[in-house]
Parts: C-alpha cells; sequence; structure tokens
C-alpha cells in the first residue's frame, strides 16, 4: 500500500466543507428575507457542515504540507463526493425532498452542474432551498477545488496537483505563473459574469430572486430553474433568453480567453482554433435547427411581435439558438420540448450531448477541443496513408501537438463512449427501455440535464428507480471530473507502493 498524506487530505477537504456551510448562511440569510419559513433549518445546516468541517481542521492542523499526485486525485474526488453529502443537509431538514436516493441524486446533479431533477412542483419549494439548489451549481460550476487553491497558501500548502486534477478540459492555461493567482482571477471573471447577467435578467423583466438563481445556474452551465416550466416561463419576454444565451455562450468558451478579452487581447481570441470551431458548431448547428423549425414546427404563439412572417423567424431563430447552446453548453435549460419538434430533432440533440464546450469552461461534455484534435488527427491518416515517408505532424494554434497528448485525447474518447456503452447496459438491467438507457446515460456522463424519451426537457428523473439514480449520480461525477480522476481510484496500481 503506497503511503498517502491522509492529515492533508482531511484538512483540505475539512476547508472545503468550511466553504460549503459558510455558502449555506447565504441561503439562510435569503430564506430569512424572503420569510419562507426555513430559516432555523438552513442555518443549522449550515452550522453542522461548518462544525464538521472545523472539526476536520483541528483533528488534522499538524499535517505535513505537501501534497503529490495521488492525494490531489484523492482530495478531488473525496471532496466532491463530502461536498455532496454535506450539501443534502438543508434538504433532509426542511423535508424538500422525501427519499435518500432522490436528494442525493438531486445534490449531486447540483454539484455536477448536470440540472436534472426529481422535483415535480419546484416552484412550491422554499426560497431558501431554491437559493441553495442554485448555489450547489454555482459552487461546482467553476470548481470547489480551484476556490479551495486560492487560499491554500494561507494554509502552508501548494495546489497545482489539484489544479491540474480539477481543471476543466484537456489543457489547463495559465494566466499567472502562481496558480493561486490563477484561481483568484478565474473566480474574479466567475463573478463579475454572474453579477452581470443578474443585474441584465432584472432589467429584462425577472424578479431579483430569479435573475440571481439564473444568474447562477448559467454561469456554472447547469440548468436548475425556480420555475417548473425552466426558461419556457419566459418565453413572452425573450430579450430574457437572449441574454441567457449570450451567458451560456460565455460560460462554455474557456475562460482564459475572457482574461484575455478584459486585457484588451482580443487578436489572442480570434487566434484559438478551440474557440473559432466552437462558435462555428453553434452557427452550424443553429442553423439546421432553424431550417427544421420555420419549415416544420409553428413556434409563433410565443414570438413578441404578432406580424406572422417575422413571428415566425424570431420564434425559430431564438429556439434554436437556445436549444443548441443549452445541450452544447450542457446548461440544460429549455424553452420548448425538442423531443416534440420531429424525430430528427430527437435525434439531432442526443448527438449533441456528446459535443461538450470548450477546455477551461464551466462545461461538460467531451470538450470541443478534443473533437478537434481527433478530426484533425483523422484526416492526416489520409494524408500519411498517401504519403507514407512524410513527417507530417497535428498543431494546434500554430503548435505542435505532441503524439503523446493525441494518445492521451484518444485513450479518453475510448473511455468515454465505454462509459456510456456501460452506462446504458446498466441502466438496462435496471428496467428502462432502449431509448431511455441511452437517454439518461448520455445526459448523465455529459452533465447535460434533459434526456429523451420519458427522460426528456417535458419531464423529470422523478420516475427513475431509486438505484438508477444513484448510478445516474456517478455518471454525473465521474462526467464532471473528466473520468481519469475518479476512475484512476479503482485501479490496483494507484494503491500499490511507489
Amino acid at each position: 500500500m503506497s503511503k498517502f498524506n491522509f492529515k492533508v487530505i482531511l484538512h483540505i477537504i475539512g476547508v472545503l466543507l468550511l466553504f460549503n456551510g459558510g455558502l449555506m448562511l447565504l441561503a439562510a440569510l435569503t430564506s430569512w428575507l424572503m420569510k419562507d419559513g426555513v430559516t432555523f433549518e438552513m442555518t443549522l445546516s449550515a452550522f453542522l457542515v461548518m462544525t464538521l468541517g472545523g472539526f476536520m481542521m483541528l483533528v488534522s492542523r499538524n499535517h505535513l504540507a505537501q501534497i503529490q499526485k495521488r492525494e490531489g486525485y484523492l482530495i478531488v474526488t473525496l471532496g466532491w463526493v463530502l461536498m455532496t453529502v454535506t450539501g443534502m443537509t438543508p434538504f433532509l431538514l426542511t423535508d424538500s425532498i422525501e427519499d435518500l436516493p432522490s436528494v442525493f441524486f438531486e445534490t449531486m446533479s447540483g454539484y455536477t452542474t448536470t440540472g436534472s431533477t426529481i422535483l415535480n412542483d419546484i416552484e412550491s419549494l422554499p426560497a431558501g432551498i431554491l437559493f441553495w439548489r442554485s448555489m450547489t451549481h454555482w459552487i461546482g460550476g467553476m470548481g470547489i477545488i480551484v476556490l479551495a487553491i486560492a487560499i491554500l497558501p494561507l494554509l502552508g500548502i501548494g495546489g497545482m496537483q489539484l489544479f491540474t486534477a480539477e481543471a476543466p478540459g484537456p489543457n489547463s492555461d495559465k494566466l499567472h505563473p502562481r496558480i493561486t493567482d490563477t484561481a483568484k482571477r478565474l473566480w474574479l471573471i466567475y463573478v463579475s459574469y454572474t453579477v452581470a447577467e443578474t443585474l441584465l435578467l432584472y432589467v429584462a423583466g425577472m424578479s431579483l430572486f430569479d435573475a440571481v438563481n439564473h444568474a447562477m445556474c448559467t454561469m456554472s452551465t447547469g440548468g436548475f430553474s425556480t420555475k417548473n416550466d425552466s426558461l419556457a416561463h419566459w418565453n413572452h419576454l425573450p430579450w430574457v433568453q437572449y441574454i441567457i444565451i449570450v451567458f451560456m455562450f460565455l460560460a462554455a468558451s474557456n475562460f482564459v480567453l475572457s482574461y484575455f478579452a478584459f486585457k484588451g487581447k482580443f487578436l489572442k481570441i480570434f487566434q484559438d482554433n478551440e474557440f473559432l470551431t466552437f462558435a462555428k458548431f453553434i452557427f452550424v448547428f443553429s442553423i439546421i435547427v432553424f431550417i427544421v423549425l420555420i419549415t416544420q414546427v409553428d413556434l409563433t404563439n410565443d414570438s413578441f411581435d404578432h406580424p406572422e412572417v417575422w413571428g415566425k423567424i424570431e420564434s425559430s431563430l431564438r429556439h434554436s439558438l437556445f436549444q443548441v447552446l443549452a445541450i452544447v453548453t450542457t446548461t440544460g435549460f429549455v424553452t420548448a420540448d425538442y423531443t416534440a419538434w420531429t424525430p430528427f430533432m430527437t435525434i439531432f440533440f442526443f448527438g449533441l450531448m456528446f459535443l461538450g464546450g470548450s477546455a477551461g469552461s464551466t462545461s461538460g461534455g467531451i470538450k470541443v477541443v478534443r473533437h478537434l484534435l481527433m478530426i484533425k488527427s483523422g484526416f492526416l491518416e489520409f494524408k500519411r496513408a498517401l504519403h507514407p515517408n512524410a513527417i507530417i505532424q497535428s498543431r494546434y494554434n500554430g503548435k505542435v501537438v505532441s503524439k503523446e497528448i493525441i494518445g492521451n485525447i484518444l485513450g479518453f474518447f475510448i473511455l468515454y463512449m465505454i462509459s456510456f456503452i456501460v452506462g446504458s447496459l446498466v441502466f438496462g438491467l435496471i428496467g428502462l427501455d432502449f431509448e431511455n438507457a441511452i437517454g439518461v446515460a448520455a445526459s448523465s456522463l455529459g452533465n447535460v440535464g434533459p434526456a429523451i424519451g420519458d427522460f426528456g426537457p417535458a419531464n423529470n428523473y422523478s420516475q427513475l428507480p431509486w438505484l438508477g439514480k444513484y448510478w445516474s449520480s456517478f455518471l454525473m461525477l465521474i462526467g464532471r471530473l473528466e473520468l481519469f480522476t475518479v476512475l484512476i481510484l479503482f485501479t490496483p496500481f494507484f494503491w500499490r507502493k511507489n
């Protein structure tokens, strides 16, 4: 058995739980301001979680301030699981959700920014609970580990290993040589976007409470809503949906590019291969959906202007952009039931669940950069077949991509597809039919939210069997943490001596 520095693991997870409990106090404050009747339960939840976190820090105070890669993987995975377990406390103490599998599912869906829900009447929940659901998204969005990295130097601990293990996507470009400063800059951008979106949604017609919740859920590419109909509730306020379209795009783009934009380095943005490919994907897919809607589906009932031609064009364009972005970015908001449009649309949106946003963003999925490099590698194989003696190399942003990186990406893709197949088979064993099994597996693994079949945009996950809720939660976790981080813990060599 390899020797692990368990005290430092315990200490850092204790810090994470303190954060978790501290943010619960914000939910308790919201509960008090909204006078929803559960302020005591929310405050007690925060106290219990903070006490546990403080106790863990206390018993591990004499730790060796050193983290190796193995500790990094354990901290990320165990930290995420324990954040989820403690994050269940407000739901349990307020009796907002009845059974334990459903509470675990809802909370894991929050922290992994999946946005799947088992709730049948969201609007009947206390305001504090609705705020806490959105907060779990917001915490998980940029990464609870990155947040902790910003304060690790105060504890005498370096955090590079954690950032490597948790950072979303195959690359983790640094904005600054010191990882602590990188984390601070990422969070500053994240918070700034959240505040800006809140103000814009409020001006556009949402209540302040709804605006805050939806801003948190958009920037985390989560998908929880305060309304039973999700964003379809505001179909009469198109500017609300247009604002969310913009921020879904920003949230699913590499946050490093946002930093460059704030520094005035716009050329770097338009030289980034992944960003350009991501934008092209959104444009092309939206045009495809728009053509289907304009020719086969009538959506004029929710248009904000009544002339027939303009109303049909505007409504079709808005729903096309919104739903393509919601699925590709894995945000999962819905303005309409895309599975009811045409059979082609059901298959089309199912395929989009495997795309994902950009690396270095809050979105889930495989990520655009992986697809881009796999496609480039595939075309290069044609060239190598014609010119076997030529030296032909893959390039990304003007730089040669090593064979090791290409191998890692191909390995990730194969592992992702195996996880999807195994995930579907397990759902089949539990009792789901083919369409439901592949839909829930793809949605859970990609952290998308709505699926197809009985678990599509018009429904929720309440009818999923209890075992299916735990299995779906596991898929959400490995999908959110990029597969390797979690699955490596199940390999025997991870636990062997060096």
